[in-house]
């Protein structure tokens, strides 16, 4: 039997991400992967990772994962309904400006969606989480994601090929909202590119400048809705998705 099935095979993954009170990532980080990660684990669902935004103070980022929808909705209603949100809420959503810059996404391919990496080690790895994420989003026109993806894999095949890491492929999943709490954005298609950096030089010397020659030949594919934003991520103490050098 394996033992690890239950973190395999999320198909269906939301990237969050909270505007909070000025001031309040850190606070608001440390607060949220004391109390929930785990919480989620055990109901069937996943935290892949969480980040503060390395270009925007206001911003945390999470993703959390899913078998199916079926699973979302009751996961999200045993969590919210259950007790550790009832001792905890308080505290995370007096941080809270704006919690509704939500894509709802799902692997392109299954092969390319995001991994569950395993804990960090709080002996092995006693500074916490290490790296750089970056998440380069784009806003793809009405039935054009297959034709953007295949156009632009070569320039995702030379991110990777700068020593970048891809760690997931995401598009845009169109399907009914399910836990209408928490409401989901309705303006796609997206596309999402997910990559882990070792650190901040191998951003600085080589990655950033590979996106921005890149963004000339990628609008030119005419299937944009507006120019990528590239988002980059600084992982919080505990953050699942991290480099971690045996991988």
């Amino acid at each position: 039997m394996d033992s690890l099935k239950h973190l395999k095979d999320f198909q269906v993954i939301e990237l969050r991400r909270y505007q909070l009170k000025e001031g309040g990532q850190a606070d608001f980080a440390r607060y949220f992967e004391s109390y929930v990660p785990e919480a989620f684990q055990q109901l069937g669902s996943i935290i892949f990772g969480q980040f503060l935004e390395r270009h925007n103070p206001a911003n945390f980022t999470w993703f959390r994962g899913y078998h199916n929808m079926e699973e979302l909705g009751y996961v999200n209603k045993a969590f919210y309904d259950g007790a550790v949100w009832a001792e905890h809420s308080a505290t995370l959503n007096e941080f809270i400006i704006d919690h509704t810059n939500v894509l709802l996404l799902a692997p392109l391919h299954p092969e390319r969606g995001l991994a569950v990496l395993p804990t960090v080690d709080p002996v092995k790895e006693s500074e916490g989480a290490q790296g750089v994420v970056v998440a380069q989003i784009f806003a793809v026109k009405p039935n054009e994601v297959t034709a953007f993806a295949e156009q632009a894999e070569a320039i995702f095949a030379s991110y990777r090929n700068s020593g970048g890491r891809e760690a997931g492929v995401l598009v845009t999943l169109d399907e009914p909202n399910n836990f209408p709490r928490h409401p989901i954005r309705t303006d796609g298609p997206f596309l999402v590119w997910l990559g882990i950096l070792k650190d901040s030089q191998m951003f600085q010397s080589n990655f950033k400048e590979l996106v921005e020659n890149s963004l000339p030949t990628l609008l030119a594919t005419d299937l944009l809705r507006a120019t990528p934003e590239l988002v980059v991520l600084n992982p919080t103490s505990r953050s699942r998705l991290r480099w971690l050098h045996l991988l």
